[in-house]
């Protein structure tokens, strides 16, 4: 018995940032609830904490592999998707429209990170969409602000650069401090409306900042 234990615990060790990538998923289940979008905010913090988590443990305790990349982008489209539809389907009309061609560039890229080999640039992670959502949303229940056009914005300009081989400035924050700081800005920005709006100038700009430089860099190169 104290073998078998012992081999149970190494198997979890090896296996925990999977875990963790699995565990990062499975609360998403409360947005198919009829209230399900008044966990939105909590569950995209929640998501991208442990989305991140999975890739830290798999770094500095060297479990990194080939089948935990693979199963890290299917979570991430699993997850990514389902928020950006349950999005859509929450306002409906254009928005939704929006949502879905979104999923389809995020099929495509994870569909082209399974194989390493295909992958022609980084673009930007799924995650950069996921906290512009959030970002939205909160400014939206603070402020009661119409958020529609922007969440068009967000959606068709997320969805170019995710698919267009230049990187944005959060897609280079490797440490792990700048990693957890991300997370505690954008947990901050939850539970603290009033920031939200100096919160959301900070990663819309340096968003937007990349998307030109990049854009300009792209068009260069591809002449």
């Amino acid at each position: 018995m104290p073998g078998v234990t012992k081999r149970w615990m190494s198997a979890v060790y090896r296996n925990l940032p999977n875990i963790v990538s699995m565990l990062g998923v499975l609360p998403l289940s409360l947005l198919l609830l009829e209230d399900g979008f008044s966990y939105l905010p909590a569950l995209i913090v929640y998501n991208n904490f442990m989305d991140d988590l999975d890739g830290i443990l798999a770094r500095e305790l060297q479990l990194s592999s080939d089948f935990g990349a693979r199963l890290d982008n299917v979570a991430d489209a699993v997850s990514h998707i389902l928020v950006s539809l349950v999005v859509g389907a929450h306002y409906g009309g254009i928005v939704l429209v929006f949502s879905a061609v979104v999923a389809v560039a995020i099929l495509i890229r994870v569909v082209q990170r399974l194989d390493p080999s295909s992958v022609y640039g980084t673009g930007t992670p799924t995650n950069e969409l996921m906290r512009h959502l959030l970002l939205l949303v909160v400014l939206q229940n603070a402020f009661d602000l119409d958020i529609t056009p922007y969440l068009v914005a967000v959606f068709a300009v997320n969805a170019l650069t995710m698919l267009v081989p230049f990187s944005l400035l959060r897609a280079r924050t490797k440490s792990v401090v700048a990693i957890l700081g991300v997370n505690v800005v954008l947990a901050a920005a939850w539970l603290t409306p009033e920031a939200a709006p100096f919160i959301a100038a900070a990663f819309f700009g340096t968003y937007l900042y990349s998307f030109g430089v990049g854009s300009v860099s792209w068009a260069r190169t591809a002449r």
